[in-house]
């Protein structure tokens, strides 16, 4: 009886109740998403990124998950989902959004990643953040560049002035509202649930434990990085970020190691741990807004660009430094 009752409090830590909280969340950004959809309000949050969104020859609804990214990443990826079903936007054109939101979602952690670094590697916590933000920016940049080429300009300016609104017939737009929230819902579950379980299973089979070992033990290639610095990355990869600032706090208290080298550590963590991290956390509930398949290409592209951008904005300190 102890042993069952050991096991349901574990599978309810660590897979029933992280799974509920997962759909309860993206429960409230898909009625979120539907309810701005319903008022017609996408045109008046879409404003606030107006000169990027006329720029890039994006539609409203981009503009509107971009300003929406700022508040919840699962509503603006639910608003471009819903946008691509109606015809709104084609496939292209979602896969540029969604990396378009970078810069939002960036400023969305931007404040626990600073009140993490801060306390532990004090000045170095400014360089690794600047560099980071350098990275999202040359992102958002980037990907409006890349969109301005590859987009149409709209027919239609994206942006248009502000109408009178009518009245609202409340009653109905909750009755909209919830309808088209319980289908999508449907198809939500249908994958996100199987996919968040097996996620699980691999977890307790060890599977990304053994990746990260392995992952970890192949960091001797890298110039400049020394065994204290090849700790921090190991941490990053087998923990989180939080066990690598710790780590990099008490090696910088000891002066083992400078800013410089805190930082590049830091870096190489950040670079090597985002793609695991995004196929356990990412991925179960991308899965759920779009297509798998989709949901697939939209993390490799992001985790591609991400990479990317962050050794460019790395190499430009560096250069900048030791030059």
């Amino acid at each position: 009886m102890e042993s069952a009752a050991f096991h349901l409090l574990y599978l309810w830590d660590k897979l029933i109740w992280p799974l509920f909280r997962l759909l309860l969340f993206i429960s409230i950004g898909l009625i979120i998403a539907n309810l701005l959809e319903s008022l017609n309000w996408t045109r008046r949050i879409s404003t606030l990124a107006r000169p990027l969104i006329r720029f890039g020859h994006f539609s409203e609804q981009v503009g509107a998950a971009f300003s929406m990214a700022i508040v919840s990443g699962v509503a603006a990826n639910t608003m471009l989902s819903e946008a691509c079903e109606k015809k709104q936007i084609d496939r292209k054109e979602l896969i540029l959004a969604n990396m378009f939101n970078s810069l939002p979602t960036y400023f969305l952690h931007l404040p626990t990643v600073m009140f993490i670094t801060l306390p532990f590697i004090r000045g170095a916590a400014f360089i690794y953040v600047g560099i980071t933000f350098g990275a999202a920016l040359l992102r958002t940049l980037t990907i409006v560049l890349l969109s301005r080429v590859l987009l149409p300009k709209p027919a239609i300016p994206a942006i248009l002035e502000d109408v009178q609104p009518a009245p609202r017939d409340w009653p109905a737009l909750a009755k909209k509202t919830w309808k088209r929230f319980k289908r999508r819902m449907k198809k939500i579950i249908l994958f996100t649930v199987p996919i968040y379980i097996l996620i699980f299973i691999m977890n307790r089979l060890e599977f990304f434990t053994t990746l990260e070992t392995f992952l970890s033990s192949q960091l001797d290639f890298i110039p400049y990085l020394s065994p204290q610095g090849m700790g921090i990355i190991a941490l990053m990869i087998a923990a989180e970020l939080t066990a690598g600032i710790a780590a990099a706090g008490a090696l910088l208290q000891d002066g083992v190691m400078d800013y410089n080298e805190i930082v590049f550590a830091l870096l190489i963590g950040n670079i090597l741990s985002s793609p695991l991290r995004a196929v356990r956390h990412q991925f179960p509930y991308y899965a759920g807004i779009f297509e798998p398949r989709l949901a697939v290409e939209l993390i490799v592209w992001n985790q591609g660009f991400r990479t990317v951008s962050l050794i460019l904005a790395a190499f430009c300190y560096f250069l900048f430094v030791l030059a």
